[in-house]
């Protein structure tokens, strides 16, 4: 994630929580309807920790983290443990996860760079683990009015960057309308994919 994005969700933190429309992501519980019980997950991008904290009450071992410091303590405060600070990069697990849940974050990662953060979500993974990422659909990197960089990426070219990471035994997507902060109409696109 570049400079001015981090800038964005470390000054603007609780105003950007304040304004979620959903108490957590209407697409976890499904997600979260495939894996065993006490699955151990890791999320990347965890936020103010909302689906972290829902992961847990459904009784799953869960390893949120964020790539910023306010969004890390937000989600600290939420959930009682220390949510530690970790960019993409910095995922070295292999084998490790039952689960990778990546709502709204991936998406903050330029095009060419993301088959090498999703390599690592693989490795990361337990063989049959899932993986689950959302973006904003389109095409071109760029900014929106708030600074931050969004890859803008279609779902053909988000397939081939999964497939040019690694092999995906199951991969599907799913498009949807929604909306960005501050209200912006957005259509989404939702991959699960399975290792």
């Amino acid at each position: 994630m570049d400079q001015q994005t981090l800038d964005f969700y470390q000054n603007r933190s609780s105003e950007w929580a304040a304004a979620l429309p959903h108490t957590y992501s209407p697409a976890l519980d499904s997600f979260l309807d495939r894996l065993e019980p006490g699955a151990r997950i890791l999320e990347l991008g965890c936020g103010d920790g909302r689906d972290a904290q829902r992961m847990m009450a459904r009784g799953f071992s869960v390893h949120p983290s964020d790539g910023t410091p306010a969004m890390a303590a937000l989600a600290s405060d939420r959930l009682g443990i220390m949510v530690p600070v970790m960019q993409f990069e910095d995922l070295n697990a292999q084998e490790a996860f039952d689960a990778v849940w990546c709502h709204a974050s991936l998406l903050h990662v330029e095009e060419a760079d993301l088959p090498g953060v999703l390599g690592r979500i693989h490795r990361a993974l337990k063989t049959g683990g899932w993986h689950f990422a959302s973006f904003k659909s389109g095409s071109g990197g760029t900014r929106d009015e708030h600074g931050r960089f969004y890859s803008y990426i279609s779902a053909p070219k988000l397939h081939a960057a999964y497939v040019a990471a690694a092999r995906w035994p199951h991969i599907a997507f799913d498009s949807s309308q929604g909306a960005s902060f501050g209200g912006k109409p957005t259509i989404w696109v939702a991959v699960t994919a399975r290792k």
